[in-house]
């Protein structure tokens, strides 16, 4: 499988000092948290985590493909919401790994009109396109 190549049109940069148990900082400053281990892994918790950073990335992104696909569609999702859940375990080969379960609630549409643009949405996003096939994700209509 080859990769495609892409007019890139905006790069973000984060850096973290200390990995998990530190700080993560971008380079223009509007980003700058404090990151520690969950409490269900052994960390104070205290922190925000990278798989918060990683719901919150997936969440706002795959919100915006929602509504990029609801445009064409001529949808309204008007009050909608998109809930990522990232999970982290082991896998069976010693490693650790992800899951995700997006989540969203689109009350202005029925269930199957939802169904499909959440499906739609699935392939727009970057963040969906950059997991397909690598970590396991879920869709689900509230």
């Amino acid at each position: 499988m080859s990769i495609p190549s892409l007019d890139v049109k905006y790069t973000a940069v984060a850096t973290a000092h200390n990995g998990r148990d530190g700080r993560v900082a971008s380079d223009d400053g509007k980003l700058d948290v404090v990151v520690n281990p969950p409490k269900e892994l052994g960390g104070s918790g205290e922190g925000t985590n990278p798989e918060q950073l990683f719901a919150a990335g997936y969440s706002a992104c795959f919100q915006s493909a929602l509504g990029v696909v609801a445009r064409q569609e001529k949808a309204d999702i008007t009050g909608s919401t998109v809930t990522a859940e990232v999970g982290m375990g082991k896998t069976p080969e010693g490693g650790f790994g992800l899951t995700v379960a997006l989540r969203a609630s689109i009350p202005q549409v029925d269930a199957a009109t939802a169904r499909q643009l959440l499906e739609k949405a699935h392939q727009v996003c970057p963040y969906s396109n950059a997991t397909r096939g690598n970590i396991e994700v879920t869709l689900t209509v509230d």
